[in-house]
């Protein structure tokens, strides 16, 4: 187990709620975008707003306020873009292992810090297939330092940011994005623990090569520990 994710464990009952939950009337359902996933086609996947009818029907079916899932899924979903399909070092191998957990529901959706830390980054991704509007913030725990990513948010979440601003745990910091500032997927939250970011700003690789697959895990170790669905 990471050190990172060790300092978590011991400090669970700091962990806010990342998005609005009841447990006591909310549902969240397991939603597989892997081959395994026959429901899925590629006439589904490449169209957004035919994607975005099937998390909608998905989520009305199984009667959930969100669906999730994804931290290591190998998934056919990236053949949707080019971004995923070959890299800038030569290369031929696409990116397909997801190093998140992706949180489904409706665009507008508050999304609050799990953590207090301050912003350590914020940019618009505005690629096709990307991040969209998305955050970064730093955290220290126990003296051990560590990231969070946000993306496929609200691009007027990033109006009143500025690198160095402290967020409270608990606190509101961004909302689920619609599609044309998202990255253009259905809305969701894609939420990524980092334990070291190197030089990037407002970005950090949320998908990789599967010949690169336990080089990112270990630096994007589960963030099941603080999504906080209870």
């Amino acid at each position: 187990m990471s050190s990172v994710i060790n300092v978590i464990t011991r400090n669970q009952s700091l962990v806010c709620p990342l998005v609005p939950f009841d447990p006591s009337k909310d549902k969240v359902v397991s939603l597989d975008l892997t081959d395994n996933n026959r429901e899925l086609t590629e006439d589904i996947v490449s169209d957004t707003e035919i994607f975005s009818r099937y998390i909608d029907q998905k989520r009305s079916m199984e009667g959930a306020a969100y669906l999730v899932g994804g931290y290591n899924e190998h998934r056919m979903v990236y053949s949707r873009s080019q971004l995923f399909l070959s890299g800038t070092d030569g290369i031929d191998e696409p990116r397909c292992i997801h190093l998140g957990i992706d949180i489904w529901g409706d665009a507008g959706t508050p999304v609050f810090a799990p953590l207090g830390g301050t912003i350590h980054s914020f940019a618009f991704n505005n690629h096709f297939g990307d991040y969209g509007a998305t955050i970064v913030l730093s955290h220290q725990l126990e003296g051990t330092s560590f990231y969070t990513l946000y993306g496929h948010l609200s691009l007027h979440d990033l109006n009143m940011l500025s690198a160095g601003q402290y967020i409270s745990a608990g606190s509101p910091l961004a909302h689920f994005g619609l599609p044309a500032e998202n990255g253009h997927w259905p809305p969701h939250l894609h939420f990524q623990l980092i334990e070291n970011i190197g030089v990037s700003l407002g970005d950090y690789p949320g998908v990789c090569r599967a010949s690169e697959r336990e080089k990112y895990l270990a630096n994007s170790p589960d963030p099941s520990l603080l999504i906080n669905f209870k």
